[in-house]
């Protein structure tokens, strides 16, 4: 296998890891933070900009010299020289310029993405660990040609870590070693990986381990999954960019804010629970936005092309900050029987949250926790909108996973509405429209018979919602109001109902009010009717 780009090099029989995009010029716009919900989440909360956060950001070095070209120029990101420590084969540095590196144009575009002001997303992380990959990454091959490959062999204490690099080797074997050495340093140190999942062709290591986030370039040039070893959704979820190099940061910084977030307690307390890497990646994952054609199935949890869907941090941290919520109910079937609703009374007290908990099984039974929810709105007819999204780590020095699953369940009728059982993923996810007002079991289930463990700890994410248009005169205008959560609707407007109908959304933007986005449009125009959408 080789990390290159149009040709390979190997350095000390350390394989060379190179920048997944040439170095595009590239500014995270307004619209960018808009988009990802960056915008609204800093116009509703206070001082979300990843205080306190330390970060690491490994870089590919494409120069065959040394010094290996790899370091941020603090004043590209208008960032204090002090933020950064700079590390390389050379050794380390806490000056710019200095010694053991070069300045990476590259490495800066991410960084803009990341952390730099103003455009990055988390714009106030305590500190960044710069690396050349080919130091944080030691990989070579034996004489036998097997891959061996590792990470630092002791905790870099930073708990988001970006990749905006990827491997250009296709062997399933070298990706499954890849994959272990990620994995293994997550479970250990709780670091979440966020890489690119590629510029083409199938998803690529290092995204491909099970405990990180594989980004995919929503808009742009990216890879699509699934994984080439087991058939693993990749990529997780995308967000807008022109490649993967500078969707991933954009995750990255999100994932830093909400880390910021769950520390200081906006998810309640104990605050470790809501700062797990599993919790951070099941709110980031189901607070994205689903575009037109986001597709997935029973046994594949996620969208080939955009995973979970867009990121939207706004609509992740309302979840965050709507606390965690245990199941209601627990009991155990024999292994491979139907797990219909218990039937407990109890009821989940919002329709968005989180929990992290544990399930557990044996050699006999599957364990089954049951989350209890009445979904209504007190409104006849009011549909729903349904999001769970389920994930637990592949355990350290483990070959295979627990096999978890989710499933929605009528819980008066007993009927089942949806599930997600893939039996190779470590993500499940739910998406479902149109659903009527009722009580509902969500269930996560933990299968027995042969497994890893007999216990697994996991995250949980949940959103019901039912969205709501109301209008109301002011003077000779129309003020059309909806809630602000979750985000990503579009007010979109018509003559009338006459067929054929013309929708436009040609209407002025929306303004933030007491926790509605409101529209003022005039009451004369020919366009009388009118919808919100998302996508």
């Amino acid at each position: 296998m080789y990390f290159t780009f149009n040709r390979h090099w190997l350095r000390g029989g350390v394989l060379l890891w190179l920048a997944a995009a040439t170095h595009l010029m590239l500014t995270v716009r307004a619209s960018t933070l808009d988009t990802i919900g960056v915008t609204l989440l800093h116009s509703v909360t206070t001082n979300l900009n990843g205080t306190g956060v330390r970060v690491a950001q490994p870089e590919g070095d494409i120069n065959t010299n040394q010094p290996p070209t790899f370091e941020v120029n603090p004043a590209t990101t208008s960032q204090p020289a002090s933020l950064f420590t700079y590390y390389s084969s050379i050794g380390s540095s806490t000056n710019y310029p200095n010694s053991v590196g070069g300045e990476s144009g590259h490495a800066e575009q991410v960084a803009g993405s990341f952390y730099g002001i103003p455009g990055g997303v988390a714009t106030n992380v305590a500190h960044v660990d710069n690396y050349d990959a080919n130091n944080f990454l030691t990989a070579y091959y034996d004489v036998y040609t097997n891959l061996h490959a590792f990470l630092p062999s002791t905790n870099i204490d930073d708990p988001v870590v970006n990749q905006s690099f990827i491997s250009s080797g296709s062997a399933v074997a070298d990706q499954q070693v890849l994959d272990a050495c990620y994995d293994t340093y997550a479970a250990q140190y709780r670091t979440l990986f966020v890489s690119g999942a590629g510029n083409g062709g199938a998803v690529r290591a290092p995204s491909t381990c099970y405990n990180g986030i594989s980004v995919g370039a929503y808009g742009g040039s990216s890879s699509i999954g699934p994984t080439l070893d087991n058939g693993r959704a990749k990529p997780d979820i995308v967000a807008p960019a022109g490649a993967t190099s500078f969707s991933t940061p954009l995750v990255s910084g999100a994932a830093a804010v909400l880390l910021q977030a769950a520390v200081r307690g906006d998810g309640g307390t104990p605050t470790n629970f809501a700062a797990d890497i599993r919790t951070l990646k099941a709110l980031l994952l189901n607070g994205a936005i689903k575009p037109a054609d986001w597709t997935n199935g029973p046994s594949s949890p996620l969208d080939a092309r955009y995973g979970a869907g867009v990121l939207n941090v706004f609509n992740s941290y309302e979840q965050l900050a709507s606390g965690r919520h245990p199941y209601i109910a627990s009991n155990s079937v024999p292994v491979g029987n139907p797990h219909p609703p218990t039937g407990a009374g109890g009821t989940v007290s919002k329709l968005s949250g989180w929990d992290f908990n544990t399930n557990a099984s044996s050699s006999t039974v599957d364990g089954v926790n049951h989350y209890y929810f009445n979904v209504t709105n007190g409104l006849a007819n009011a549909a729903f909108t349904a999001t769970a999204t389920l994930v637990w780590n592949r355990q350290a020095n483990q070959a295979s996973i627990n096999n978890l699953d989710l499933f929605l369940f009528d819980a008066n009728s007993s009927n089942l509405i949806a599930s997600c059982a893939s039996a190779v993923d470590n993500v499940e996810h739910l998406f479902v429209t149109r659903l009527p007002q009722g009580r509902y079991d969500l269930q996560v289930l933990k299968h027995g018979g042969t497994f890893v463990s007999a216990k697994e700890a996991y995250a949980l994410a949940f959103e019901f919602f039912s969205m709501s248009l109301d209008i109301a005169p002011s003077g000779t205008n129309a003020v059309i109001t909806w809630p602000i959560y979750p985000t990503g609707f579009v007010l979109e407007s018509a003559p009338g109902l006459q067929a054929p109908i013309v929708w436009t959304t040609n209407n002025p933007s929306p303004v933030v009010s007491n926790g509605l986005e409101r529209v003022t449009v005039d009451a004369s125009s020919d366009n009388q009717l009118f919808r919100i959408r998302r996508p």
